[in-house]
């Protein structure tokens, strides 16, 4: 293969399997807006207090499968105490009150971590090399990681699951009929609390799993709760509302930034990435204000 054809190939895979990783992150998002209409800000916090609980646990000697056991039921109870001590008492509240109330919860959550764990950074290896794919060095010339694949993989699978779950499942109905409309939800009998507090329980599970992944790539610290940035241009590109949404805006909002600091960058004297992603969103906005799988609003007035 060309030079230029496979290191256009190697930079656009890698923005690609990045992109699965923000949609990781952003999943948790859509969760619990599509069934509660709430935007949890607190999600980047979740990510970061999973992560740190594993590795934590694991430093002290846990087996692994133990430790992610522990902190699997560790943040499903706390997807639910969330649920009933901010979002229960809150309900017909106004949106920015409650999204105010995670904002708040973000700043508790982010204290909380450092406060039993400590605040020192730490790396996590899941046993998964961050090295090129042999064959695809040698034959393509093209560096693809082995940890990016897996990421891939695990984000896809994860998908898949979360996929049956609302299509299948008498569960997964009952979510969907929330998300579509609370009132006549609660008139044909579900509980409307009780699938709250299951969203939140599976968003703390979306958290733990990306934030597994994430803090192989970049490490457990602090700075990971910033990821939850990245996945703001997701949503928008995506939809609120839609977990293939949120799929399809990350690998467009992973491929178009890698691309756009490669090829775009060294005009600008480089460091756009950390940027681009969001001016990518503004302009799709123009377009569509809803994202690709959102509704449109028509309000009368």
């Amino acid at each position: 293969m060309p030079t230029q054809v496979a290191f256009f190939v190697e930079v656009l895979a890698g923005g690609l399997l990045a992109g699965v990783m923000y949609a990781l992150v952003a999943l948790g998002f859509v969760l619990i807006y599509k069934a509660s209409g709430v935007f949890n800000f607190a999600q980047g916090s979740m990510v970061f207090f999973a992560a740190l609980t594993f590795v934590s646990l694991t430093e002290r000697g846990w087996n692994f499968w133990l430790a992610l056991a522990v902190t699997l039921v560790v943040m499903v109870v706390l997807g639910v105490v969330i649920e009933r001590t901010v979002l229960r008492p809150l309900v017909n509240q106004p949106q920015i009150t409650l999204f105010m109330a995670t904002i708040g919860l973000t700043f508790v959550l982010e204290g909380l971590s450092q406060l039993i764990w400590g605040s020192q950074p730490h790396g996590l290896e899941l046993g998964i090399a961050d090295v090129p794919i042999d064959w695809l060095s040698q034959k393509l010339n093209i560096n693809i990681s082995q940890f990016d694949i897996f990421a891939a993989f695990v984000a896809g699978a994860l998908v898949a699951v979360l996929a049956v779950f609302f299509q299948k499942t008498r569960i997964g109905r009952a979510l969907r009929a929330v998300a579509d409309d609370h009132q006549a939800a609660l008139a044909v009998g579900i509980p409307l609390q009780h699938i709250w507090a299951i969203v939140w329980a599976v968003a703390g599970f979306v958290a733990l799993v990306a934030g597994l992944m994430w803090g192989v790539r970049n490490g457990v610290q602090y700075a990971l709760t910033f990821t939850a940035l990245k996945a703001l241009p997701v949503l928008l590109i995506g939809g609120f509302e839609s977990i293939p949404g949120a799929i399809i805006g990350g690998l467009i909002i992973g491929a178009t930034e890698k691309l756009a600091e490669v090829y775009v960058g060294p005009m600008f004297g480089g460091g756009i990435e950390s940027w681009f992603a969001y001016v990518v969103a503004l302009l799709f906005l123009l377009v569509r204000p809803e994202g690709l799988y959102g509704e449109k609003h028509i309000d009368r007035v």
